[in-house]
């Protein structure tokens, strides 16, 4: 493997016909701060979190995910990886530049294998945050962000060579083979995995909770505001993290979620795990099955803006 030059999962950046609407939940129900909203462009920022938003918003006739963005520690990490990934005929939609963005930065946007946007940053101005205390029941942080894939296969490959993101652990089905791997760029379980689905799409973007207290507070304000649940509460085995999963208007999947696994990279071997064992889905037993209900919400709409750059 390449030397890693990612280092953390920054944001994930959603267009949205209602904006209005997406706004409302996303600070009132879901618990984000705007940071700036204006002329249809919105910066969500989570309480506890250096990063200067962890959720962009932005109106649109059509609803897609406009990016999801990693940091790297230096400018020069910038420059280094925008070059890697040139000469391994990777489509970059940037080079490397200040951003104009909250915080600004340096950085560039590329595509992935499937045609989503991604974008890598460094040198981005720290967000003046704050300890989350003790039951509060908002978000501390973005966790992690899944992407459904109709060649997952190529998707990791892609994510390994020319990222150099770590395989944690896979889960597989007895008669549909191989579904989801979990990817790492830190000691942290997974910063994003790959779901087998039918069509390229957000399969869900996950929130660090405080603790486990915080992280119910929140499923329950949920649950009272009448806001649909997908799946959860529960605790998964691989990454062995509480979720609790509910639909924003558009029917993107969110997770609150909390005590991530932190992993020993040099001693970790990946696991697969077979996901018909209720246990692996759900250590608790306490969620809804994970059976076609949670599949079919998780596949979320075809993604049309895959290989088309966002405008901002």
């Amino acid at each position: 493997m390449t030397e890693r030059l990612i280092t953390h999962l920054r944001h994930v950046d959603l267009a949205v016909p209602d904006y209005d609407k997406q706004l409302e939940f996303y600070t009132t129900m879901w618990g984000l701060e705007p940071e700036i909203a204006e002329d249809g462009l919105a910066f969500l920022a989570a309480a506890g979190s250096p990063e200067q938003y962890s959720v962009r918003l932005r109106r649109a006739e059509e609803k897609r995910l406009d990016l999801i963005a990693f940091g790297a520690a230096t400018s020069a990490d910038v420059d280094a990886l925008a070059e890697r990934l040139l000469a391994d005929g990777v489509t970059l939609v940037t080079r490397p530049e200040r951003l104009q963005t909250p915080g600004g930065g340096y950085g560039f946007r590329f595509f992935d294998i499937d045609g989503r946007t991604i974008e890598v940053s460094a040198d981005v101005a720290v967000r003046r945050h704050r300890k989350v205390e003790e039951g509060e029941a908002v978000p501390v942080k973005l966790s992690h962000v899944v992407m459904n894939s109709p060649n997952p296969e190529a998707a990791v490959a892609f994510y390994s060579k020319h990222l150099s993101f770590a395989l944690s652990d896979t889960l597989m089905h007895p008669r549909m083979g191989e579904m989801m791997w979990f990817l790492r760029t830190n000691r942290f379980h997974h910063s994003v995995a790959i779901a087998r689905g039918p069509h390229v799409s957000l399969h869900h973007a996950s929130f660090e909770m405080r603790g486990i207290d915080e992280y119910m507070r929140g499923t329950g304000r949920l649950l009272r505001g009448g806001i649909e649940k997908v799946w959860g509460p529960g605790r998964h085995m691989a990454g062995n993290n509480t979720f609790s999963y509910f639909l924003d208007p558009h029917g993107n999947t969110v997770e609150y979620t909390t005590e991530l696994e932190v992993l020993d990279e040099d001693s970790w071997h990946p696991h697969l795990y077979d996901f018909s064992d209720p246990m692996v889905t759900d250590q608790w037993g306490t969620a809804n099955p994970m059976e076609e209900f949670v599949a079919r919400k998780s596949f979320n709409d075809p993604d049309r803006g895959c290989f088309v750059a966002p405008p901002v």
